[in-house]
Parts: structure tokens; C-alpha cells; sequence
């Protein structure tokens, strides 16, 4: 008799057999009680999850000869519940879309479906992986999708639900089949060792169910595999040699590595990863997910659902998520991605890959961006302070300035005419008249806009360098720098200028005052000094 695999022998037969699928199972178990059946379905999931197995249960409930109307709990042992588990009934057609492509195969479908069922209620089509068909096949079923005889069935699954026309997927109730939790998996494998006669350790099962990545049928198929060498006893020595290590036990190890600094040990687990088999391609893949994971867990939490992690996983993957910064992780994955469409073209992708993980290793002591951002926004927030205790330490005659004179002018401004501009005064009368105050941004962007006549009224401002002239060399005279009152018109005088603004935003800064340089008057002229 020939051998049947386990991942054959052991599909599930009804509802309540399928693992991990629970909310799908009851949808349609009451769909089905409510006499709401509909007339198309589409399962999308990736493999293994038990897309088909589900469409054959549905197939064999609606379709059972056992019962009087359709049914959530088929009998699984008449001739119509038989022949669908194993694909042979005549009145459900299972096709393969990957092999059924074209448009004739989808015009013959639509002419058989006019005929009703041979023995059974329904006639139902199975089409597995129907993200193969083509563009002519898919416009071909559209009609008959949406308005099928009343004896017609559709069932649709796919892996890549992006490639079916929304079309196609608007005509159809749509289900997710979701992977499929670590615990679920092993729990399955007991009972599957149970049932084989076969006894195996804990640590074992989790590990084939950590390998399946959410696949019943890839674990059905690595415990196939262990029964194989070791029909009784599935041990961890069996699992050793039999399969190589867990690629993501090496992965987060070499993300371990890099995090601690460690260069050469970073180097040496690449090549173990490599060395068992996997190409370079396929490494980026893998670590940009595991590196995704680890983002997620850093900025979300450890319990967050937005990861696919075992209980017993998690505490350590979050504390391996906390070695990096979380700008980090953005950084790496892009790195990696670059990495992984170059090395298509590069003949030197080994050496690509080796200089990406001594950079990882380097990574902590780049510095995370977060922390130069705040280390920016904290020299930008002393800036103010910074200009005016030098403005207030300034020498008299600073050495730019040698050769001129300065002079300080005193005259009294109203703190009401500097419409909420911030100041720092340094003496302040009791009636709110500023003697002296200093402005929150430099003085050559204020210079460079257009200043009115020097006898407008002025008010106090530190004595402070002339600063040079754009237009050309300092004059020989000497300058004076005279701060005037800020009222609305200079305000939006001084403002409007495009150099000015960007001083403000460059500093962050307010308009607090301004400060004209002009000549002073030379000795002999008639004017009162």
C-alpha cells in the first residue's frame, strides 16, 4: 500500500478540525445555518494555512448526501463527502489555475456550468491559485462570477491576492487566512506524534513549529521528515541532523553581535548563515523582516500585535529590539534593501554584504539621530542667552573693531510699543521703561534691511562692534550703532526683508529691536556731538 504523507492524512475534515482558523470556520458554519450561502468566495493566505482544506469542507457541507439541506457539521463519510476529500467528485471541479491560464479553458468552464449537478446540490468550482489567470481569462469569468446559475458555486484561492482584479474580488465575499500561531502548531504535532505512536520532546515540537513560519502543512512535513530517521523517538540530536540550525535563531544572534560592537564575531555569523545554504538575496529578505520586528516591538511594546511572535519569544526579542535606537532600525532596513537589489548585478556581493555588517557593528557609535536633533534644538534654545551675555560682556572696543569708536545712546522705550516682542532688559523702571535691552538675533541681517532717517526715535542698545560693510571696505570714520523703537510700520519693514526672515527662522528668533549703524559726526563740523 502506498504511503500517505502526513500533511495528507491529517487534513482537517470538518470545521472543527481546522487549526488556527477558528473566526473563518464559524462564519461560514453560521452562514450556512442561516440559509445565507453565497455564491462566490475567495480565500487568500499564504501557503499551508489551510485554504484549500477549508474549501473542500465547505464543499462537502454544502454538497453532503447525509443531510437534508446544507450543513455545518458534514458526516464525512458519504459517497459525495468521500470523493471530495479526495478530489474526485464529479460535481465539484477543482482547478489549477497555474495550468488553466487562458481564456478557452474559462469558456469551457462557463459552458459546463449551465448543465446542474450530476448527484448533488451544487455544482462547485475550486479554483486553486487564481492569481495565474490571465487578464482575458479573468474579464471572461466576470459575468458568470457575478450572476452564476442558481446551482453554481465559486470558490477562488490565492497567495497574492494584489494580483486579482478588483473586479474579481468585489463579486466575491473575501477571507484572510491568517499564519498561524506557534502554540496552534505544536499543539497539533502532539496530537499528530500521539497518534503516530511517537513520543518527542517539548523543546522539539516548539521548534518545528517555530521552523514552519505559520505553515500546518510545512510542519506536518518536517515532522514527516523526523519520523522518518527516527520512527519512536523524536529527539533534539534527530532534529540536529536532520535539519540545520533555525535561520532566525542565527539571524537575531547576528544582530546580537552587531549591537555589542563586535565586529569579527558580526563577520564570523554571516558565514555560518551563508554557509547553510542560504543565498545573499535571501539573506536581506529575512533580516529586513526580523529587523522590522524588532522595530515594531521598540516602538510599540513587547505585547504588540502587530508582530507574529511566540509567548516565549518575546521577552527576548524585546530585549534585543532595546540595542538599537529606533532610527537605527530605519536606516538598516533601508541599507538592506539597497544591498539586496545590488547584489543581483555585483560580482562582489560577499564583500557588499561583509562591509554592510561591519557597519552594523558600528552603528551604536554613529549616535541616533534623535539624540543630534535634541542636541540641535538644545544649542538653538541657548542662543538667545548666548548673544546677550556676549553682548553684555562685550569689550568696549572689541580688536575688529580697533581704530573706531563706539558709543552708547540712552533714550527711554515704552515696553507696550514692542507689540509682544521678546526682550532681555537689564534695568527696568517701575513706569515700564526699558533703559537698556538686547535682540534675540544677530545684527547683520537687520542691517541689511532698509532703515528709516537716523533722527528717528531711538531707544537703548549695548555698545557693540561696527560690523564691516557688504558693499566694500569699513570708512575711516568712525560708526555709531543706534537702536530705534519698533513700532508696526518698521515692524513690517523690517520683517519684509527675505535675509532677516531667514535669520529668525534659522535662530529661532523674535523681532525684539533693531540697530542702525551710521557715521559719526567728525570734529570740526557744526554739529553738537
Amino acid at each position: 500500500m502506498a504511503y500517505t504523507v502526513l500533511a495528507r492524512r491529517y487534513r482537517s475534515k470538518t470545521f472543527d478540525e481546522v487549526v488556527g482558523q477558528g473566526p473563518i470556520a464559524t462564519t461560514l458554519q453560521n452562514a450556512i445555518a442561516a440559509g445565507r450561502i453565497h455564491h462566490g468566495y475567495l480565500f487568500t493566505g499564504t501557503r499551508g494555512v489551510g485554504k484549500t482544506s477549508m474549501a473542500r469542507i465547505l464543499a462537502k457541507a454544502l454538497n453532503c448526501l447525509n443531510a437534508d439541506a446544507p450543513t455545518g457539521t458534514p458526516c464525512s463519510a458519504c459517497d459525495a463527502c468521500t470523493a471530495i476529500a479526495q478530489g474526485q467528485d464529479i460535481d465539484v471541479v477543482e482547478i489549477d489555475a497555474a495550468s488553466h491560464t487562458g481564456v478557452d479553458h474559462i469558456r469551457e468552464l462557463r459552458s459546463n456550468a449551465a448543465y446542474r449537478p450530476a448527484r448533488s446540490r451544487f455544482k462547485i468550482y475550486i479554483i486553486d491559485e487564481v492569481h495565474m489567470l490571465s487578464t482575458g481569462a479573468f474579464n471572461a469569468l466576470l459575468k458568470t462570477l457575478e450572476e452564476p446559475p442558481e446551482h453554481v458555486k465559486f470558490i477562488l484561492a490565492t497567495t497574492e491576492i494584489h494580483k486579482v482584479p478588483a473586479t474579481i474580488q468585489s463579486r466575491c465575499q473575501r477571507f484572510n487566512f491568517r499564519n498561524i500561531a506557534q502554540e496552534e502548531i505544536a499543539a497539533a504535532l502532539d496530537r499528530v506524534c500521539t497518534a503516530e505512536g511517537a513520543t518527542t520532546d517539548e523543546r522539539v515540537v516548539q521548534r518545528v513549529a517555530r521552523l514552519a513560519n505559520g505553515s500546518m502543512r510545512d510542519a506536518l512535513s518536517i515532522l514527516d521528515q523526523l519520523l522518518s530517521l527516527s520512527p519512536t523517538k523524536v529527539t533534539a540530536t534527530v532534529l540536529e541532523e536532520v535539519l540545520p540550525p533555525a535561520q532566525d535563531e542565527q539571524l537575531a544572534e547576528l544582530m546580537r553581535h552587531a549591537a555589542q560592537g563586535e565586529s569579527a564575531a558580526t563577520l564570523q555569523m554571516l558565514d555560518q548563515v551563508l554557509a547553510g545554504g542560504r543565498g545573499l538575496e535571501a539573506l536581506c529578505t529575512d533580516t529586513i523582516e526580523l529587523l522590522r520586528t524588532l522595530m515594531v516591538l521598540r516602538v510599540c511594546g513587547p505585547d504588540s500585535d502587530l508582530v507574529d511572535l511566540p509567548t516565549a519569544m518575546r521577552k527576548d526579542y524585546a530585549a534585543l529590539a532595546d540595542q538599537f535606537a529606533v532610527s537605527h532600525y530605519v536606516q538598516m532596513i533601508a541599507m538592506l534593501e539597497e544591498l539586496r537589489r545590488n547584489v543581483r548585478f555585483s560580482g562582489a556581493g560577499r564583500a557588499l554584504a561583509d562591509a554592510l555588517m561591519v557597519r552594523f557593528s558600528k552603528m551604536a557609535a554613529w549616535g541616533s539621530i534623535e539624540t543630534l536633533l535634541g542636541s540641535a534644538s538644545d544649542e538653538k534654545k541657548n542662543v538667545p542667552a548666548l548673544v546677550g551675555s556676549a553682548r553684555t560682556h562685550a569689550p568696549e572696543h572689541p580688536p575688529e573693531a580697533a581704530g573706531r569708536s563706539s558709543q552708547t545712546l540712552t533714550a527711554p522705550v515704552d515696553a507696550s510699543s514692542l507689540d509682544g516682542g521678546s526682550v532681555t532688559p537689564r534695568e527696568m523702571s517701575p513706569d515700564g521703561v526699558i533703559t537698556e535691552a538686547t535682540a534675540d538675533v544677530g545684527s547683520r541681517a537687520l542691517f541689511s534691511a532698509g532703515l528709516p532717517p537716523a533722527d528717528h526715535p531711538e531707544s537703548v542698545s549695548d555698545a557693540m562692534e561696527a560690523e564691516p560693510s557688504d558693499e566694500g571696505p569699513a570708512p575711516e570714520a568712525p560708526t555709531e550703532r543706534v537702536a530705534v523703537t519698533i513700532n508696526e510700520a518698521l515692524r513690517r519693514q523690517i520683517t519684509g526683508d527675505a535675509l532677516v526672515q531667514q535669520a529668525l527662522d534659522l535662530f529661532g528668533g523674535r523681532l525684539t529691536n533693531v540697530v542702525r549703524r551710521q557715521a559719526a559726526p567728525t570734529v570740526g563740523d557744526d554739529e553738537t556731538e
